[in-house]
């Protein structure tokens, strides 16, 4: 497999002044030098993305995501090491940057097609696209000082999106724009991931991580922590980003949490008969044992199915099925009845969380907290979901 993108060992430093000569005479005195030193954003990094994946940059704020991404755009130059690219380059970064507030959205998609490599002609064949793409037709000719955040963001998305790039940078846009223009964006992506091109998302998002990408680089304080696949890493940073709690001696995945309620123990049940093997359509009941040590109030206890290859199945929690639980003290229990189990032949890993209402602070989260198997019997379907199903011929 060809490589889009190789980076060698790759650091970017900044300096930051401690004090700011503000007279002539201190600037003299000082021989025109202010105090300083180096910050490392980005310290010895090296990885390749192949062509047609989907890679992820993920970590917390001043890890050097955006950085990275600004190397890689052209923005900045490394201080050491070196950048590879093979392809056309289109960066999704800043959207909106580049645009002159005087002119309009016409003349701004003309310009901002310039400084993305694109010549008039290119520009003019794509131009009904990009304006159908970002909704603007009745504002297209209305100076961008009059437009709307939310509008420049969705004129600078198709725009860069319409480039038709081999390498496409995406930097924490995903996020912006209503519903229906993340949804364009999405199958925009999808659009790109399909016809095999080469896409690096940084993003806060982890669920679109998850979604959307094959690999996945952790950056922690400048440096590259770790790259593997997607789920993987995300799972290992969001055990790192939460307070480690003593792991069990027959649990398989990672667990974190406060502690201010612990899951005690998890049960799968048929028939009120402790089972790790399943039947497809029978019935299945996740027990989820708890002690709220010290009380907690307004929790929501999830619970997330995903098959052994790593892929979300299915994910539930009791806030959105409309289940609220006021209030929690002490030790006991809590089902989630599944009438018909609609998985096919395979083996899943059962993650159980308990977090506050906000789903922001868990309690305690056991990623992949038990594993059971299941059995389509009489059923030939394939994939991983049972649907109901009939054929009628006329």
């Amino acid at each position: 497999m060809s490589t889009a993108i190789s980076l060698e060992h790759v650091s970017k430093k900044f300096r930051l002044y401690h004090e700011k000569n503000q007279y002539l005479k201190t600037t003299v005195l000082r021989g025109g030098r202010s105090r300083y030193e180096d910050f490392w954003a980005v310290q010895d990094v090296s990885f390749e993305i192949p062509t047609g994946s989907t890679f992820g940059i993920i970590g917390s704020n001043g890890s050097g995501k955006s950085t990275l991404l600004k190397c890689l755009a052209g923005i900045l130059s490394p201080d050491k090491g070196r950048i590879v690219l093979n392809g056309r380059l289109s960066a999704l970064l800043e959207l909106g940057a580049g645009f002159h507030p005087e002119l309009s959205g016409r003349e701004n998609i003309f310009l901002n097609g310039a400084i993305l490599g694109m010549t008039q002609k290119e520009v003019s064949e794509r131009f009904e696209d990009i304006v159908d793409f970002s909704g603007l037709g009745h504002f297209i000719d209305t100076p961008v000082k009059n437009y709307s955040s939310g509008m420049v963001v969705r004129l600078g998305f198709s725009i860069a999106a319409n480039v038709e790039p081999e390498i496409l940078l995406i930097d924490e846009v995903l996020a912006v724009g209503d519903a229906e223009f993340q949804q364009r964006c999405y199958e925009k992506i999808e659009k790109f991931r399909q016809d095999g091109r080469t896409i690096v998302l940084v993003s806060h998002g982890l669920s679109q991580v998850e979604q959307l990408c094959d690999t996945v680089a952790w950056l922690e304080k400048s440096h590259l922590k770790v790259v593997g696949p997607a789920l993987d890493v995300v799972q290992q940073y969001n055990g790192a980003s939460h307070h480690a709690i003593q792991r069990v001696e027959d649990e398989i995945g990672d667990r974190w949490g406060s502690g201010e309620a612990l899951i005690t123990k998890v049960e799968l049940l048929k028939s009120d008969t402790k089972t790790s093997f399943f039947t497809t359509n029978e019935e299945m009941k996740i027990r989820i044992h708890y002690d709220a040590l010290d009380g907690i109030n307004d929790a929501v206890v999830g619970i997330r199915i995903t098959h052994l290859h790593g892929t979300n199945i299915w994910g539930t929690n009791t806030k959105r099925k409309g289940t609220k639980i006021p209030h929690l003290r002490g030790k006991g229990f809590v089902d989630l009845e599944i009438p018909n189990l609609r998985l096919l032949e395979g083996t899943y890993d059962l993650t159980i969380a308990l977090s506050d209402a906000a789903e922001v602070n868990a309690f305690d989260h056991w990623e992949k907290r038990i594993r059971f198997d299941v059995h389509q019997n009489g059923i030939y379907d394939e994939g991983s979901v049972a649907l109901e199903s009939r054929w009628t011929i006329n």
